[in-house]
C-alpha cells in the first residue's frame, strides 16, 4: 500500500470512528462532511431550506425540477375526462345538490385519507408502485396488480382522447359535421328529416315518406291527426321510437363506423387510427425525459381546461333557459339520500375521481424531494379536484338547459350519460350557439388536454414501475422502454378503433378499473395501517414533515381513518357493488357470453398477483415454520426506507426518538447515496 492511500485510509478510518464515537454519545450525525473530498456537504435542514431551488437530491433517480411541477402534475392526473363527463350526470341523478352531501363526507372519510396514504408511501422511499412494497413483502403483489391495471386502461384512454382529437379536427369547419340529415353517414331515420318536413309544409308517414299536408286523402288525415284545414298540431311522428338525433348518428356511422356487434371487427377506421398514432406520439414525447419533460408539460394540460370552462360557463350563462338547466343541476332532492345507492355511487365517484390506488400517485410523489410538506398537498388536491366537478357541472347544465329552452324539452331527455353527454349532447348543444365551430373546437380540445394530463401520469406509471424494478439494468433505457410500451400499446388499441373498437372500449371500461381498484385500496389500509404498524408510517411521515405538524391533535384523523373509518367505507362500496352487481351493456346493447369472459379475465388479471405473490412470499422465499413465514412475509425488507443515506439516518433517529423501531436495515447502503462511495473506498483501501 502506497504512503497516499494509507494517509487516506487513516483519515476516512479516523473520520468513521468520529462518527461512531458521536453516534454512540447521542450527538449528532457527522454528515455534513464528505469523507472522500474533505468538503462540506449541506445538513438536511440546509438542504430542505433550498428544497426545489437547485437541482435534483436524487441524481440516480431524478425528482421534480420544483414543486409546482409535481402540485400540476397531480391536478392533471386526478382532474380528468370523469369531472366533465361522469359526475354532473351523477349529481342530477342522486338528488342534485343533495348528492353534495355524501359526496362531502366520502371525500374526507375516504378520498383524502387514501390520497394522503399514497402520497407519503411513495415520498418517503422514493420508490414506484411495486418497489414501495419491499415495506410489506406479503402484499407486494397489490403493486403488480396497479401497474396491470394502468398499462389496461391506458390502451383505452388514449382510444377516448383519439375520439376527442377526431371531433376537434372535425369542428374547424364553417359547419360542423353533425348538423343536418345531408351527410353520407345520415341513415333514412334522421330525426331532422321530420323538422325538415313539416316546415316545408308536410308530415313524415309510417312509410317514412315526406306528403305534403294538401295531398293527404280523408283516412291519412284521420290517421295522422291532421285537421281538415291542414292544422298539424296533434300530428306525431309515427317512427319517433326509431328516430336518431344527427350528433347520433355522426358519433355512430361518421366516427365509429359502427359495425353493431362487438364481434364483428370489420375494418380499422384509418381516420381514428392516424388520431391514435398522434395521441401516443404526444403522450411519447411528454414523457421522454421523464419528469423533467412531463413536469413542463402540465402547466399546460392542468391550466387550460379552467380558462376554457370559465369562458364556456360565462357564455352559457347568457344563454336563455341556462339557468333551468342549472337549477335542475343543483335543486337537492333529500329523499334520494335514503338510498344506499346515492352513498355507493359518491364514494365511487370520489374514488375513481382522485385516481386513488392506480399507483399514480405512489409514482408522481415518488420523484418528490424527500422533505416535501406531502399532507398539505393531500389537502390542495382533493378539494381543487371535487370543486372542479362541482365547477364543469355548471357549465355543463348550464349549456344542457339552453339545448332544452330550444328544444322545447325538459333539461331531464336532452342529458347522457358519459361518451353520450360529450359525443352526443354537448355537441348538439353547442350547435346551437352562434360561432358553434369555435365552442366546439374549445370544448373537445379542452377534453383532450385533460385527458392527456390523466394519460401522461398513467403510462408514467407503467414505466416507472418496470425501471424501478430493474434498476440496475434498465434505468438509464428508460426512454427506449417508454418507446416500447407505447408502441404496444398503440398496436393493441388499433383493435379498439375498428368498427366493432367503441364495444370494447366501453367494455373495458367496466370490468378492467372497477372493483379492482377498491380491493387495491383496502389491501392499501390494511398493509401499513395494520401489518406494518400506523405508528411506524406515521414516524416515516415524521421523518419527510417534522414534528409541528405531526404532533398536532388535527394530524390523528389520518390514522383513525387509515386504520379503521377508510377500510370500513371502502368495503361497504365493495360489498353493494357485488350485491348489485350486473352484466354490463353499451348503451342496448347486450354483450355476448365471449366479451364477459374476456372482461372478468381483465379483472382476474389485475388480481391474480395478490395471491399469487402471497404464495411465493409464505411459501417459497420465507422459511421456518407457517409462523414463522408468515412474520418473515410482513417484516420489511432490509432496503426499505428512504433511498439516500442522510434520509435514512434521519429516518433511524427519528424512529428511535419516537417509540419505534426503524422497519428497514439502517446500514443498507444504496447505489445512488455518498455513502456507498465512502463504504466501498475504505474496503478497497
Amino acid at each position: 500500500m502506497s504512503y497516499q492511500k494509507e494517509k487516506e485510509a487513516e483519515s476516512i478510518s479516523g473520520k468513521v470512528a468520529l462518527e461512531e464515537k458521536a453516534l454512540a454519545n447521542g450527538g449528532p450525525h457527522l454528515t455534513n462532511y464528505n469523507l472522500m473530498t474533505d468538503s462540506p456537504v449541506p445538513t438536511s435542514k440546509e438542504k430542505e431550506a433550498a428544497e426545489y431551488e437547485g437541482g435534483d437530491e436524487n441524481t440516480e433517480r431524478g425528482n421534480w425540477s420544483n414543486h409546482m411541477d409535481f402540485l400540476l402534475s397531480c391536478v392533471s392526473y386526478a382532474v380528468g375526462l370523469g369531472n366533465v363527463w361522469r359526475f354532473p350526470y351523477l349529481c342530477y341523478s342522486n338528488g342534485g345538490g343533495a348528492f353534495l352531501i355524501p359526496y362531502t363526507i366520502m371525500l374526507f372519510f375516504a378520498g383524502m385519507p387514501l390520497f394522503f396514504l399514497e402520497l407519503s408511501f411513495g415520498q418517503y422511499s422514493s420508490r414506484g408502485p411495486i418497489s414501495v412494497w419491499q415495506s410489506v413483502p406479503l402484499l407486494r403483489g397489490v403493486g403488480y396488480g396497479m401497474v396491470v391495471t394502468s398499462g389496461i386502461v391506458a390502451i383505452y384512454y388514449n382510444v377516448i382522447i383519439t375520439y376527442c382529437i377526431f371531433y376537434m379536427f372535425k369542428s374547424m369547419t364553417s359547419s360542423l359535421p353533425w348538423v343536418g340529415c345531408d351527410h353520407s353517414w345520415n341513415t333514412e331515420y334522421c330525426s331532422e328529416l321530420v323538422t325538415d318536413c313539416l316546415t316545408q309544409g308536410g308530415i313524415v308517414t309510417e312509410n317514412n315518406a315526406c306528403i305534403a299536408v294538401g295531398n293527404l286523402s280523408d283516412s291519412e288525415r284521420t290517421q295522422y291527426n291532421v285537421t281538415t284545414d291542414g292544422n298539424i298540431d296533434l300530428y306525431m311522428d309515427p317512427l319517433h321510437a326509431q328516430r336518431s338525433r344527427p350528433s347520433e348518428e355522426f358519433y355512430r356511422h361518421g366516427v365509429l363506423a359502427d359495425s353493431g356487434d362487438a364481434l364483428n371487427f370489420g375494418y380499422i377506421v384509418w381516420q381514428l387510427a392516424l388520431c391514435l398514432l398522434l395521441a401516443w406520439t404526444i403522450v411519447c414525447i411528454s414523457l421522454a425525459k421523464g419528469v423533467k419533460s412531463s413536469g413542463k408539460v402540465v402547466y399546460f394540460t392542468a391550466i387550460f381546461p379552467y380558462i376554457v370552462l370559465t369562458i364556456l360557463l360565462v357564455r352559457g350563462l347568457t344563454l336563455e333557459g341556462s339557468w333551468d338547466g342549472i337549477l335542475f343541476f343543483i335543486t337537492p332532492r333529500f329523499e334520494l339520500l335514503a338510498n344506499p345507492k346515492v352513498w355507493k355511487d359518491a364514494a365511487v365517484q370520489i374514488f375513481f375521481s382522485l385516481s386513488a390506488s392506480w399507483g399514480g400517485l405512489i409514482t408522481l410523489s415518488s420523484y418528490n424531494k424527500f422533505h416535501n410538506n406531502c399532507m398539505r398537498d393531500a389537502i390542495i388536491v382533493p378539494i381543487l379536484n371535487c370543486a372542479t366537478s362541482i365547477f364543469a357541472g355548471f357549465v355543463i347544465f348550464s349549456i344542457m338547459g339552453f339545448m332544452a329552452h330550444t328544444l322545447d324539452k325538459e333539461v331531464k331527455d336532452v342529458v347522457q350519460e358519459q361518451f353520450g353527454l360529450a359525443f352526443i349532447a354537448y355537441p348538439e348543444a353547442v350547435a346551437q350557439l352562434p360561432i358553434s365551430p369555435l365552442w366546439a373546437f374549445l370544448f373537445f380540445f379542452m377534453l383532450i388536454t385533460l385527458g392527456f394530463g390523466s394519460q401522461i401520469c398513467i403510462v408514467e406509471t407503467v414505466v416507472t414501475s418496470i425501471t424501478d424494478e430493474l434498476p440496475r439494468r434498465l434505468r438509464k433505457w428508460k426512454p427506449l422502454v417508454l418507446f416500447v410500451y407505447c408502441a404496444f400499446a398503440f398496436c393493441v388499441g388499433l383493435l379498439c378503433v375498428t368498427q366493432a373498437g367503441n364495444y370494447w372500449v366501453v367494455l373495458m371500461d367496466k370490468y378492467a378499473a372497477d372493483f379492482s381498484l377498491l380491493i387495491f385500496g383496502l389491501s392499501e389500509c390494511i398493509a401499513l395501517g395494520w401489518l406494518y404498524g400506523s405508528k411506524k408510517f406515521i414516524n416515516d411521515i415524521r421523518t419527510m414533515v417534522g414534528d409541528r405538524i405531526v404532533d398536532a391533535k388535527a394530524f390523528l384523523w389520518w390514522p383513525i381513518n387509515w386504520c379503521a373509518l377508510t377500510p370500513a367505507v371502502l368495503s361497504f362500496v365493495l360489498f353493494f357493488s357485488w350485491m348489485s352487481w350486473d352484466f354490463p351493456m353499451a348503451g342496448d346493447y347486450v354483450y355476448p357470453p365471449v366479451c364477459h369472459v374476456f372482461g372478468w379475465f381483465l379483472v382476474v388479471l389485475s388480481l391474480v398477483w395478490i395471491p399469487a405473490v402471497m404464495i411465493y412470499e409464505v411459501g417459497y422465499r420465507a422459511t421456518g415454520s407457517f409462523t414463522e413465514r408468515l412474520r418473515e412475509a410482513v417484516s420489511s425488507r432490509e432496503s426499505w426506507g428512504p433511498d439516500l443515506p442522510e434520509h435514512r439516518r434521519e429516518a433511524v433517529d427519528t424512529h428511535k426518538a419516537n417509540g419505534t423501531e426503524f422497519p428497514g436495515n439502517p446500514s443498507y447502503k444504496s447505489t445512488n447515496g455518498l455513502e456507498m462511495q465512502n463504504m466501498s473506498t475504505i474496503q478497497s483501501v
